[in-house]
């Protein structure tokens, strides 16, 4: 069973390892948005598609049709193992004892075409965080972005708001500011990757003002991080 990173959704940033793993895979198993985003490479396969927080039954009917002989390809947008399917399908495999080849397929993350977007911001060390708390638990995913402050790491935010969630991204921002100067160059990148990508420029002080959902990537920067030419930019420390 392949378990293939799909990339942010733009079909320029499929890998081609991905799309020969689908263009091999009789059974295509993912969530509704990510099979679609794949529809071009589906025609005449079985698709299993399952809901938000599906995840479960989703690789257990793909671990299931690989085991009868099937070639399945079971679906994440961006790559498979950065919050995606990957650990779960190995999870599950060990946990219901089912002998079947796992081969995972990397795919381009969303933190990495937000990057691309904004310039160059993860150029040095950085921390990716996600703001969900359906699996993680609040007091824990706050504590990570304290540590990600106090480490003077740039950090990208997946999953900053939701209709739900509305409490977390300025709790996060509140930790960070106690760490980074107001005006630390910041962006916001939302559908990052694809045709309706918007990206905004800010700073620390300013960014709760702008428009952040479900999929925004927000990227704080660290102490030196710098604008430069209309793009943010995590210096290394070369010397020009």
């Amino acid at each position: 069973m392949f378990v293939v990173g799909i990339g942010p959704g733009d079909p320029r940033h499929r890998t081609v390892y991905a799309v020969e793993a689908l263009v091999k895979s009789s059974v295509i198993a993912g969530y509704g948005p990510y099979v679609d985003a794949v529809a071009d490479l589906t025609e005449g396969k079985e698709l299993i598609v399952t809901g938000m927080k599906g995840e479960v039954e989703r690789c257990r009917r793909a671990l299931s049709r690989s085991v009868r002989g099937d070639i399945v390809s079971l679906i994440s947008s961006g790559d498979s193992g950065v919050y995606g399917m990957a650990g779960l399908a190995i999870e599950i495999a060990a946990n219901d004892a089912i002998d079947v080849d796992i081969e995972i397929v990397p795919g381009m993350t969303t933190a990495l075409a937000a990057a691309a977007e904004l310039g160059a911001p993860l150029a040095n060390d950085f921390a990716v965080v996600s703001l969900s708390d359906l699996l993680t638990p609040r007091e824990v995913v706050m504590k990570r972005i304290a540590a990600a402050g106090q480490a003077d790491l740039v950090v990208a935010i997946y999953n900053p708001m939701s209709s739900r969630r509305r409490s977390q991204f300025p709790e996060a921002i509140r930790i960070l500011r106690q760490y980074r100067d107001p005006e630390t160059p910041c962006g916001i990148v939302t559908a990052a990757g694809t045709k309706d990508s918007v990206r905004v420029f800010t700073r620390l002080h300013d960014i709760e003002r702008h428009d952040i959902t479900m999929r925004s990537i927000v990227v704080v920067g660290d102490s030196r991080t710098e604008t430069l030419a209309g793009r943010m930019v995590a210096r290394r420390g070369y010397r020009l």
